[in-house]
């Protein structure tokens, strides 16, 4: 009886997470959009990236938007992506090209790469994406601006990954949406604590005011999480999920590579606020706590209660969860929600072992 007693807290436990999510997941397809027109610089770092630099720069530069300028950054490419970049820059004057030595102090840090991008900018307000991103609309630009007002100054965008065959690209969809639902529910509570950059704005004072990225040039990761970690408050702080303000990256192919970028990411959460890092620690611990017990539940206790709480609790999680795959556009991800989960969890957890012994590496 004590396995169910447990089941049925972790259950309960869970499923307050999934309401907490319910302002985000049912609201409106996405915020609309003001008549306001901001002069704004578009701001892309990138490293070896010469093939997606010319795939993408002419969507950027097709955005329908009066006044914008693009900022490329090479942080110290070794293939063609600077000659990309100045042979755009020559057919087009909104281009500025920012060339990134190699820095002993800073070697594989996109974040000195990043900074003197963002001294080069000509406008305060900011639009971050990243160079293996597509907008997912010509109105991107205008979407992300027009969250901007005196008191916003950071606005969280979505940036989703493009659909492909395959489990793995299944289970990067599916991460994403998940992580995507937890940090703009957390922000529409009124307690932001990331963000990402495929698809991120900020404003150039908010970035000065916080000292930039100096309290984590040292951590890999977190250009993105780490700065709104610390600089978003309720009160500065935007949304925009309008499907047309959406970014689409191209996922990673092989489950080595996908799992060497998630024990990178991994390193920037122990320095979040200690208020996420217990609500985002508690998520993920119930959430591998459920299934478990789950079949400790099924196999040693009463398994009709067992079967009954599983059942309630999946069918919370299908309405809840659905429903923000739906607002996210990942409605083919629906119906394998919880088998998508039990795998994640499992692999969160051996990514977090790995972590511990992992080597620190470039960026890129």
């Amino acid at each position: 009886m004590l396995l169910i007693l447990l089941l049925a807290f972790v259950v309960i436990v869970n499923c307050l997470y999934y309401l907490y999510f319910v302002p985000f997941t049912f609201s409106r397809t996405g915020t609309k959009i003001s008549t306001a027109a901001y002069p704004v610089s578009v701001l892309i770092c990138a490293k070896n990236e010469a093939k997606n630099l010319k795939d993408h720069i002419p969507l950027w530069l097709a955005q329908d938007y009066p006044e914008f300028e693009l900022i490329l950054i090479n942080d110290a490419s070794s293939d063609k992506t600077l000659e990309i970049m100045e042979h755009f820059a020559e057919q087009d004057s909104r281009i500025r090209v920012v060339d990134v030595k190699s820095n002993e102090a800073f070697w594989g840090s996109k974040k000195y790469a990043l900074t003197l991008g963002i001294k080069k900018a000509a406008n305060k307000r900011m639009v971050f994406t990243d160079a293996d991103c597509r907008p997912a609309s010509s109105s991107w630009i205008r979407h992300m601006v027009s969250q901007f007002s005196e008191e916003k100054q950071i606005i969280l965008g979505y940036g989703g990954y493009l659909r492909r065959p395959g489990m793995l690209n299944a289970l990067i969809r599916f991460e994403t949406i998940i992580t995507a639902i937890q940090y703009f529910s957390y922000a529409l509570r009124g307690n932001p604590y990331m963000g990402v950059g495929r698809n991120l704005a900020y404003t150039s004072n908010v970035f000065y005011a916080h000292g930039g990225f100096t309290s984590h040039m040292n951590v890999l990761s977190g250009d993105d999480d780490l700065f709104v970690n610390k600089a978003a408050t309720a009160t500065n702080t935007a949304l925009q999920y309008h499907q047309d303000s959406f970014t689409y990256s191209i996922p990673k192919k092989k489950w080595k590579h996908w799992f060497q970028q998630k024990k990178r990411h991994s390193s920037t959460a122990s320095r979040y606020k200690p208020k996420h890092k217990v609500l985002l620690g508690a998520y993920y611990i119930f959430n591998v706590s459920f299934w478990i017990l789950a079949i400790l539940a099924c196999l040693y206790s009463s398994w009709k209660i067992a079967i009954l709480l599983i059942i309630f609790r999946i069918l919370v999680q299908y309405i809840i969860v659905g429903k923000g795959a739906l607002l996210l556009k990942e409605s083919s991800l629906i119906p394998f929600i919880p088998f998508l989960e039990l795998f994640l969890v499992c692999l969160q957890l051996s990514i977090f072992i790995s972590s511990k012994t992992s080597k620190r590496s470039t960026w890129n």
